[in-house]
């Protein structure tokens, strides 16, 4: 329930106190610090909002030809990025990767940039029509009215289309909930600073100086869009055709897209578990693990390896003595080396260099912060785990290692190991009651003479405060020999001392290392990790090839957990919650208009913003991922905003007297600078998060990737495909007037 940044320091605070009080050549030294990682998620986060609204401003300044104007719009950004974090510290959301870092300031201000750019063109109409002077307050007012509405219902529909996010549970829900929190408050008061602020703001300072026409940008640009128009308004059908098109191609791509949970977060250092036989002595296990040390270490990348063998106290993590994890440092992940290590290259090389030099072990690779998640999220270490279940010990470990051959053929299968349930040996005594009886003896006295094996307790030694229990134990020729201990001896009533092979039998023999349980039932639990490959493809295969050569006897089960687990649990929400979104800007579309026709026509923007998406995803190589699902269903809500906008002044024209044509063509023509401006600002945000190569911004990667290409195909629907098609959903009972001709 703490900032784990704060604890690690004060546990810091603490650690230099006791250094203080060791005796000399003891100290402390700290040999995984996560807090380094975290440092470098918030460098990432910084990088990307301040690259992002660096562009953002620029482009304002390009395209609306004034300082004052792109000053204006840009306070929105420090004003609503300040309301956001006041919303989050009342609401105890921390700011991390996910809360900040997937937070776009060009789509936040997207309000502010069509209310100020509506102000600065009715501004320049009226230079022109009157010459210089005080541009009167009446005109702002009137350019707020024409815009507001529309800004209003824009905004509450990609604030609305967030919510659905809120349903997400468990590890997504734990990252994607604070993104969708962040985005909505700050997007909320960005809104009402678009309506309120941002008025005020332009009658003050836009009043006495402001350009006339368009910047030499936005004449090449309306100059080049023109043409298009005339030709998108003759050819209506060839235009729609080639959209449909598109978005069937789109369709026939994204169902050979792989999936995964989410991108996996590249955290520097690496993690290795190490399985032996349970039948390993500690000593052997020791050795093995210095080995292991050495062996790794002679690799020029790793800075620095530590390792645990054996946890058997913990109740979320218990290991024995056959069991180590080792912590990998990498130079290059603390600035011992320049530039990135190919991680999976280097994986197969230390995990080939293990096998030949450290023999007779299982390894799994990870990452530090993913093995812990993992294990307490999932129950299981990697990235897919199987639980066999089961009653009869002998048959689970035979059922698994068959399940185990089959997962190992796989394309993509790695580190395959089953949980080691048998093989630990284990010194049974076998008491004669008979004998016991026609001595005398206890049958306790025998089982304790024998229990000393592995020690036991006989008093406590004081050094001043502390206490340290004295342990008796037999001597390891005694301890190695079965023999030694038959020759053991024990006192009788009578004094005689009789010895134990008299009394009972011990035998040596193997038995289950360890039992799991699940459900009040007995369970076989198999992992692998997947290399090279989507999580989702992979498990459908690995299915296939379990089911066709693993038959499993009666009353045994097979269930399939880890990632995958997550994966199906969150695509199940999401399943849910895309169709709620796009439910809701239907909703809101057809409260804003009135007319199913134009709401259908809007709502035009919603595949086509998706085909654009998918496409980006193609291009770049990437699988659908939880993020870039969510990614989606913010697309949807900033896809429809150009739209309205576009729409809303078209009426605006129609209801003025404006014919159909004339309507549409101006209409298109006004709106193209701010048409622009929002896709181009909500582009250019994302741009550093697509590209990043930081820590952290695999996470943020395929969001950033499906909003960027979204905003693309839709910018294009918007400025082309609905002009075009516009008149075939234009309500009846449109106002019509004289109106102008076409301009050639």
């Amino acid at each position: 329930g703490g900032n784990s940044r704060q604890v690690v320091a004060d546990v810091k605070a603490k650690i230099e106190k006791i250094d203080a009080t060791l005796p000399d050549g003891v100290f402390i030294d700290t040999f995984y610090d996560r807090t380094e990682l975290v440092t470098k998620t918030i460098h990432t986060i910084a990088e990307n909002i301040g690259v992002g609204v660096l562009l953002v401003i620029i482009m304002l300044f390009l395209l609306l030809g004034d300082v004052r104007a792109g000053l204006i719009v840009a306070a929105a950004i420090p004003l609503s990025a300040m309301s956001a974090l006041i919303a989050m510290k009342v609401a105890g959301v921390s700011a991390n990767l996910m809360s900040l870092g997937a937070v776009d300031f060009g789509v936040i201000v997207d309000g502010a940039v069509v209310m100020i750019e509506n102000a600065v063109r009715a501004a320049g109409a009226w230079r022109r029509e009157n010459g210089q002077g005080t541009v009167p307050k009446a005109v702002f007012k009137q350019s707020t009215q024409e815009v507001g509405t529309p800004i209003l219902f824009a905004g509450l529909i990609v604030i609305i289309v967030f919510i659905p996010i809120l349903s997400l549970e468990g590890v997504e829900g734990k990252m994607f909930k604070p993104l969708a929190f962040t985005f909505m408050a700050a997007l909320t008061a960005a809104l009402v600073l678009s309506v309120t602020v941002m008025p005020v703001m332009a009658s003050l300072f836009l009043a006495r100086r402001v350009a006339a026409g368009d910047t030499l940008l936005g004449r090449l640009l309306k100059r080049a869009y023109e043409p298009l128009l005339a030709g998108a308004l003759r050819f209506p059908l060839v235009l729609l055709a080639a959209a449909g098109a598109v978005f069937a191609a789109s369709v026939f791509l994204a169902s050979g897209f792989g999936l995964e949970f989410v991108p996996k977060l590249d955290e520097g250092d690496l993690a290795v578990q190490a399985v032996r036989l349970p039948s390993v002595s500690l000593e052997s296990s020791i050795e093995m693990t210095k080995a292991m040390e050495r062996t790794l270490l002679e690799f020029p990348e790793v800075e620095s390896v530590v390792s645990k063998t054996g946890r058997p106290e913990i109740a979320n993590d218990p290991m024995g003595v056959h069991q180590t994890d080792i912590l990998i440092r990498l130079k290059s992940a603390h600035g011992g080396a320049p530039g990135r290590v190919d991680k999976p290259a280097l994986i197969e090389a230390m995990q080939a260099a293990l096998e030949r030099n450290v023999p007779g072990n299982v390894y799994g690779f990870t990452q530090p912060i993913e093995l812990r998640v993992q294990e307490l999220v999932a129950g299981v270490r990697s990235a897919v785990g199987l639980s066999l279940y089961g009653e009869d010990l002998a048959v689970l470990k035979a059922e698994g290692d068959r399940i185990g051959r089959a997962l190992k053929k796989v394309p993509g299968a790695a580190d395959v190991q089953a949980q080691q349930i048998a093989g630990l040996p284990y010194v049974r005594v076998i008491i004669r009651r008979d004998k016991l009886a026609r001595y005398g003896i206890n049958a306790a006295a025998v089982l304790d003479a024998v229990s000393v094996i592995g020690g036991r307790v006989v008093g406590e030694v004081f050094e001043g405060q502390r206490r340290f229990p004295l342990q008796v134990r037999l001597a390891p020729a005694w301890r190695d020999d079965v023999d030694r201990l038959l020759e053991r001896k024990i006192d009788d009533p009578q004094g005689r001392q009789i010895p134990i092979e008299q009394l009972a039998d011990i035998v040596v023999e193997e038995g289950p290392a360890e039992i799991s349980r699940d459900a009040i039932r007995r369970r076989l639990l198999l992992q692998c990790n997947v290399r090279g490959r989507d999580l989702a493809g992979f498990v459908a295969d690995a299915k296939a090839t379990v089911d066709r050569e693993v038959k499993l006897p009666p009353g045994y089960v097979l269930e399939w957990g880890g990632q995958f687990e997550n994966l199906e649990r969150a695509s199940n929400r999401l399943l849910v919650a895309v169709p709620v979104a796009l439910f809701l800007i239907f909703a809101l579309l057809y409260v804003t208009f009135g007319s199913v026709r134009l709401t259908l026509l809007i709502y035009l923007n919603v595949p086509i913003a998706a085909t654009g998406g998918i496409f980006a995803l193609w291009l770049r190589g990437m699988p659908f991922s939880i993020s870039a699902g969510v990614g989606c269903i913010a697309l949807f809500g900033i896809a429809v905003m150009n739209g309205v906008v576009l729409v809303e002044h078209i009426r605006h024209l129609r209801h003025t007297g404006a014919d159909p044509r004339t309507a549409v063509f101006q209409g298109s023509l006004d709106r193209l600078r701010p048409v622009l401006m929002t896709a181009l600002c909500g582009a250019l945000g994302f741009v550093p998060m697509a590209v990043s190569g930081s820590a952290g911004a695999e996470v943020q990667r395929p969001l950033a990737t499906v909003v960027i290409g979204g905003l693309v195909t839709c910018t294009i629907l918007t400025l082309l495909v609905l002009p075009a098609i516009y008149r075939w959903f234009e309500p009846d009972g449109v106002a019509e007037g004289p109106g102008e001709p076409l301009p050639a």
